[in-house]
């Protein structure tokens, strides 16, 4: 009383007023818990959206955290979209569930998964636990300063697993970093193949802690690269190579080139200018990008094949091979695969092969150009006795609804040799994908998938 007397005359009974209207404790939210129909496993990357449009998504745990004061307490109508997990339709062609969340409840919604992949989570970007840790849960994980992350590259150099990805989103301001993004891992950085994932990242950092770029080659713009592969060379040391571009506007390649990796800076020095554009040489020619996978021919003779998926290229693997383009052999790659149902022609945009143990057979997967769902959505898996094909039988694994995920990549090294378990991952983005609404905090980041082989939805065996 004595503060407020000590106010000018009505300031203390507008202070008295203001003061009764702030709740005594802030809203505790609803926990909604998304689970796979079956398996109980959580499901990342579902939104549910009310009738007047405010979405949440799932994190990695499968949790969403609701808080909307106006409709506690209240049955609430959610769409559910689950990029192929799904709810039953209701008599008007809706997909959705009524909930009544209240403060402190746990509902659960349970989806259906439509195709054969399952949905692991997200392995990019901050936010992975967000909603979870607003219930206490998740406290151990903690986000590495990264929002979103392009297309990832990967080898097996020295006892570690090393990453690149492409531009990179920071918090601070919306262009980020431009000259590839770097980090090694464990050979096999997963404890579990079930959700929800946890995979930490060693970023290569600066002088003040924060993850940095190893890629930076002389000239303007991004520097993009790809064909990561650990070679020999003529003294027996492995050198970590990689085949880079130069980025004008829009996305306009100017240059290529071959950079090795410096084992003292850790970072990429520039080898070898391949090719400057200009009038008389407008062509960028092939070149090893892509990803490399290592094959031994029928006559016994080892090559490492470059593609993206299907192979484009081969030469010795060696570090003096693929550092002589005299020494390159071009390949054509088959154009389109047949489905397994034999009533389609399969257009691949780019993916990756693997020789799979437990097939006994090599292994693609891909994105589709002009899928239904999307243009850029819908990856394929497919089959061939040879990485030179022909690749037959494509089966549809995954698909995003009016959403772009593009240059899925194969991770063969994280299981044991002859699992029947597959686990790729691939970029979530709304690019090139019509829709201009953007996921909240997936866009832009890798999501992983687990494909198991020897389920009969696949129709292999």
């Amino acid at each position: 009383m004595a503060l407020m007397n000590s106010f000018p005359a009505g300031l203390g009974l507008i202070l008295s007023i203001a003061l009764s209207l702030v709740p005594a404790h802030a809203l505790e939210p609803c926990k909604i818990q998304v689970i796979e129909e079956g398996s109980g496993w959580p499901v990342p990357l579902v939104e549910l959206e009310t009738t007047h449009s405010v979405r949440f998504v799932s994190d990695n745990a499968g949790v969403i955290a609701f808080d909307l004061p106006e409709l506690m307490g209240r049955e609430t109508w959610f769409y559910v979209e689950g990029h192929g997990y799904e709810v039953p339709e209701d008599g008007f062609g809706y997909r959705g569930v009524r909930l009544t969340p209240e403060p402190g409840k746990t509902l659960t919604v349970k989806v259906k998964r439509t195709l054969p992949a399952k949905r692991l989570g997200r392995i990019s970007g901050a936010g992975l636990f967000g909603e979870s840790q607003r219930f206490g849960e998740e406290t151990d994980w903690e986000d590495q300063g990264i929002l979103g992350c392009d297309s990832v590259q990967t080898a097996v150099h020295n006892g570690k697993l090393y990453w690149a990805w492409g531009d990179t989103t920071l918090a601070k301001y919306p262009l980020g970093l431009f000259d590839m993004l770097g980090a090694t891992t464990p050979l096999k950085p997963l404890e579990s193949f079930e959700p929800p994932v946890h995979l930490p990242y060693d970023y290569f950092k600066d002088e003040k802690g924060k993850p940095r770029v190893v890629c930076k080659m002389p000239g303007e713009g991004p520097t993009w690269s790809s064909g990561f592969a650990s070679l020999p060379d003529k003294d027996g040391n492995h050198r970590l190579v990689c085949c880079y571009v130069k980025i004008r506007k829009p996305m306009n390649a100017y240059e290529s080139g071959l950079c090795v990796w410096n084992e003292e800076t850790d970072r990429f020095d520039k080898y070898k200018t391949l090719w400057t554009e200009s009038e008389e040489n407008s062509k960028r020619p092939p070149s090893p990008e892509g990803h490399p996978v290592y094959w031994t021919d029928d006559t016994g003779k080892e090559w490492i094949l470059f593609g993206d998926p299907f192979p484009t290229l081969k030469c010795e693997p060696t570090f003096e091979a693929w550092s002589d383009p005299d020494s390159w052999e071009i390949i054509e790659p088959q154009e389109t695969v047949p489905s397994a149902s034999g009533e389609e022609e399969i257009k691949h945009h780019r993916g990756s092969i693997a020789w799979n143990g437990y097939r006994k057979k090599w292994v693609a997967i891909f994105t589709q150009l002009g899928g239904d769902s999307s243009h850029l959505g819908e990856i394929w898996y497919a089959e061939a006795d040879s990485p030179m094909g022909p690749w037959r039988g494509a089966v549809k694994v995954v698909t995003h609804d009016k959403y772009t995920f593009y240059n899925p990549h194969l991770h063969p090294e994280f299981v044991e040799e002859g699992s029947p378990i597959l686990l790729f991952e691939g970029t979530y983005t709304k690019s090139f994908s019509g829709n201009e609404e953007a996921t909240p905090r997936y866009d832009y980041n890798q999501i992983l998938y687990r494909l198991d082989l020897d389920d009969i939805a696949l129709g292999l065996n």
